[in-house]
């Protein structure tokens, strides 16, 4: 993408998407976005940083892909692909309306957008097909997949984790969104995941650990990760922050996947107003 921006302009970029995400969802009176708004910098460092991915040609044969497994938090896919320009910005405030075009979770009638997800673990197993397709293809490219922890409760994650080994997927990398909140409460409560990164190593993944708000982490362990030709697949382990950049959202279950109403969209968008 466009790689001599520097942090700053990412972090702007960050902030534009946050004010975009929080503003759809309060438009729709419907959403989530708690787990938008902590994947928010992952997709950001991806598509303005890290990706080979070019707006004016979105399906040129080899990009690099990105894959939302953690389909919920398709508001801030949608946000960064209107920064981009693919995606009209007036389509966003018709966010899961009959006469928009955006549907509450991704789906390949929208330009940018990959493959179908949503369903909880199935990106994540249709990201390492995508990974296998693309090294059959001898494209010299990566395939990159976001999934939520609670979303790594799934037995269809461990299957693809362990299939992705097997065919040493050394083109796949996976970020986990760490917030430890799911729509049931604290991922430890409801399904505790233990130690996370010694599970994916003992199914052959290299694993990092990252502050998911941290763009110089982000990027520099993705550069790390991609110097690493040795036959595994990779994981980034990103500790973040459910509904980062709201106050009262922080931290806060009860906006996994609640719109905020009309009070709290104004104090929101105040929050995160931008220049």
């Amino acid at each position: 993408m466009t790689n001599n921006l520097e942090i700053k302009d990412l972090e702007k970029i960050a902030k534009r998407v946050r004010y975009k995400i929080v503003k759809m969802v309060g438009l729709a009176k419907s959403g989530h976005p708690g787990g938008s708004l902590s994947a928010t910098d992952i997709i950001v460092a991806l598509y303005f940083k890290i990706m080979n991915y070019s707006p004016d040609d979105p399906y040129k044969k080899d990009r690099d892909r990105f894959v939302l497994s953690k389909g919920h938090a398709a508001p801030a896919l949608y946000a960064v692909l209107s920064e981009l320009g693919i995606i009209e910005e007036e389509e966003l405030w018709k966010l899961r309306r009959l006469e928009g075009k955006l549907q509450g979770h991704p789906s390949m009638d929208t330009p940018g957008v990959e493959i179908c997800t949503g369903s909880l673990g199935q990106g994540f197993s249709a990201s390492v097909g995508i990974a296998l397709g693309c090294r059959l293809d001898k494209l010299n490219n990566y395939v990159y997949v976001l999934l939520g922890d609670g979303e790594c409760q799934e037995g269809i994650v461990w299957e693809a984790a362990m299939a992705a080994a097997h065919y040493k997927l050394d083109n796949l990398i996976a970020f986990i969104d760490r917030n430890k909140l799911q729509i049931d409460g604290h991922t430890e409560d409801v399904m505790s995941l233990g130690d996370i990164k010694a599970k994916f190593e003992a199914f052959g993944w290299d694993v990092f650990e990252i502050d998911g708000h941290n763009f110089e982490e982000i990027i520099n362990t993705v550069e790390k990760a991609k110097s690493m030709k040795n036959g595994k697949p990779k994981m980034i382990i990103a500790y973040t922050v459910k509904g980062k950049g709201v106050s009262f959202m922080e931290n806060n279950v009860a906006f996994h996947g609640k719109a905020p109403n009309e009070e709290q969209l104004k104090q929101a968008l105040e929050e995160l107003k931008y220049e």
